[in-house]
């Protein structure tokens, strides 16, 4: 009785020892896995951006720094309309006025978002053409003046956002 209750379960055991003649790969340690840390040179520095890069860095930097002086001049209108308005009624005179404010406030901000839409482009294509080989170094650069650009525009984000805040929703 026993027997045959342990009858399959040996010939399972048995059958998947039958495959074990076939190669497997060896778990021995490969070179690449001893090799000290030492002996694995460092990969070299990136190279600076070129003329070229470099002003156009500058140029869409400098779109963003003017961007952000247009919207901190609208945002201060905004911000007084929405003050004026306080607890006004929802489509008020002074509910209206605060809301054209902040739309102002909000397309005022177009220079900043597009320079960063640009960096962005402008880190991908540099990035794909050193993985081409078609060009060296920049990205650093790029990435500097793209996180500078997007703490603007968070800023800006969060500004729009709380003063949205102030006045009451439809």
């Amino acid at each position: 009785m026993i027997t045959r209750r342990f009858l399959p379960t040996i010939a399972l055991i048995l059958s998947g020892c039958a495959g074990a003649h076939e190669a497997y790969p060896s778990l021995a340690k490969r070179p690449a896995e001893s090799a000290r840390i030492t002996d694995i040179s460092p990969p070299p520095a990136p190279a600076p951006a070129d003329g070229a890069l470099k002003a156009q860095i500058s140029q869409l930097t400098g779109q963003a720094q003017n961007g952000s002086a247009t919207f901190d001049r609208a945002y201060a209108t905004a911000d007084r309309a929405v003050r004026s308005a306080g607890n006004a009624a929802v489509s008020s005179d002074a509910w209206v006025a605060a809301q054209v404010a902040i739309s102002a406030a909000e397309a005022a901000r177009n220079d900043s978002v597009s320079a960063l839409a640009s960096l962005d482009t402008l880190y991908v294509e540099r990035t794909n053409a050193m993985a081409d080989g078609k060009a060296q170094g920049g990205v650093a650069e790029i990435d500097v003046a793209r996180a500078d650009v997007l703490a603007q525009v968070d800023s800006q984000n969060d500004r729009i956002d709380a003063l949205k805040a102030r006045i009451s929703q439809p």
